[in-house]
């Protein structure tokens, strides 16, 4: 068998769509995975997560024979050009954590060979590349720009939709020495997307920082619902008033902002920073969103309790119409939950993780709370259930507006009136 075009050594969310999309441009494709499981879903033509148009491109892939898979990171020498989709998660003391990486390149070093172009696909942090590079000249001699051309290019792609911005965003490219860049820049060139060069520490950092900026411009707006209920304002109205045909507006909705993105990426730049803390807070103020939620049902409650009341949680995934539950702060929620003794129903349609169907989830529930703006559940049919199946004066929490009463904390009876309850 001939030698593949390219080797794409972890198939989790970055690195499948990435390694079926070059494949569908016709290079011939190693993916190295050590979930069993996930190779088997591979094998058989069958994507193991939820991606727009995923489906179909597996299909085309899995009929064209152009991608096959190993489970050893050593095979990923066989080509050429070797892209590492591997995550570099954050240690408990505000330290990255490279273990994962420092293995994969310990499985390659014995096989490495002039010629071959590694690229840094995940979000690293600032100076991360050019350690990899002086790794292997240090442990094989193996000097990029030369013998080997290291570089980094971001993934920048949101959730869902991989295969409408793999060839409209700019593809960015930071190379370690002569040449990196513009090995790189020639893999690439297989989509359509604008490449654009850089050195790899401004590579890295734009990927970090575009990350940093979403979850703070997110924390703006949950500070100010946290506010608005100190205050007894109502969020909405107040983001309505600061954005209405005001040019320097722009405050987005409350919600929970998390996913394994914006929730680890601002300890990349919290790590070594000029101004420590300053991006702590911004995380503390999106992970308190749920405890906040909380402590408002609980103001709400008969009694100030939640011991023993059915709460229904609508949403697992960290992100509307996604089966992405990976650092979702609606786990965080039902843990605080359980917490307060209440009993806690779940459901949402699109995760993996096994749940109640609707019907049964709000049957009977004392509080619900939409913790995941899924499409599904901003409908006149889901109102509707709520309504016709909650107790009477149900608590509905809703940060993000999904259902439409323009409120965080609002009761059954005001949302049967948008849903055209017959009952209202």
């Amino acid at each position: 068998m001939s030698a593949p075009d390219v080797a794409i050594i972890g198939l989790g969310r970055i690195g499948l769509p990435l390694a079926l999309s070059f494949a569908d441009r016709g290079l011939t494709v190693l993916g190295v995975d050590k979930d069993p499981e996930r190779l088997s879903a591979i094998a058989a033509g069958r994507m193991p997560f939820q991606e727009t148009g995923g489906d179909e491109l597996m299909a085309r892939v899995h009929a064209s024979g152009r991608l096959r898979t190993t489970d050893r990171v050593a095979d990923a020498a066989q080509a050429d050009a070797i892209v590492l989709t591997i995550g570099t998660p954050s240690l408990a003391h505000i330290e990255i954590d490279l273990r994962d990486i420092r293995s994969a390149l310990d499985d390659l070093l014995p096989h490495l060979r002039a010629g071959h172009t590694i690229v840094l696909r995940s979000t690293i942090a600032p100076g991360t590349t050019e350690f990899v590079a002086g790794y292997l000249e240090r442990r094989r001699s193996l000097r990029s720009g030369e013998e080997v051309f290291v570089a980094h290019a971001p993934e920048r792609i949101a959730a869902g939709r991989f295969l409408e911005e793999i060839d409209t965003l700019p593809c960015i490219i930071g190379g370690v020495g002569s040449g990196s860049g513009e090995r790189v820049a020639r893999l690439f060139e297989v989509f359509d997307a604008p490449v654009v060069q850089t050195t790899p520490v401004q590579a890295e950092l734009a990927k970090i920082w575009a990350n940093i900026l979403r979850y703070t411009t997110f924390a703006l707006p949950n500070l100010l619902m946290m506010d608005c209920e100190q205050y007894g304002a109502n969020v909405f109205d107040v983001i309505d008033l600061i954005n209405r045909d005001y040019p320097r507006g722009g405050m987005a909705q409350p919600g929970f902002t998390a996913g394994t993105c914006l929730r680890k990426d601002f300890a990349f730049s919290e790590e070594r920073s000029n101004a420590p803390g300053m991006l702590l807070a911004v995380s503390r103020v999106n992970e308190s969103v749920p405890n906040f939620l909380v402590q408002g049902m609980k103001r709400r409650a008969t009694g100030g309790s939640l011991n023993g009341r059915k709460v229904a949680v609508l949403g697992l995934a960290f992100k509307r119409d996604t089966d992405d539950e990976r650092d979702s702060l609606a786990h965080k929620l039902v843990r605080l939950l359980e917490r307060e003794l209440a009993d806690v129903a779940v459901h949402d349609p699109h995760v993996a993780t096994p749940t109640q169907p609707l019907d049964d989830a709000l049957r009977d529930a004392d509080v619900v709370v939409v913790a995941t703006n899924h499409s599904d559940f901003a409908t006149a049919a889901t109102l509707q259930t709520l309504a016709a199946l909650a107790v009477d004066g149900c608590l509905v929490v809703d940060p993000w507006n999904c259902l439409g009463s323009g409120q965080v904390f609002a009761f059954a009876d005001e949302l049967a009136l948008l849903a055209g309850s017959p009952g209202a």
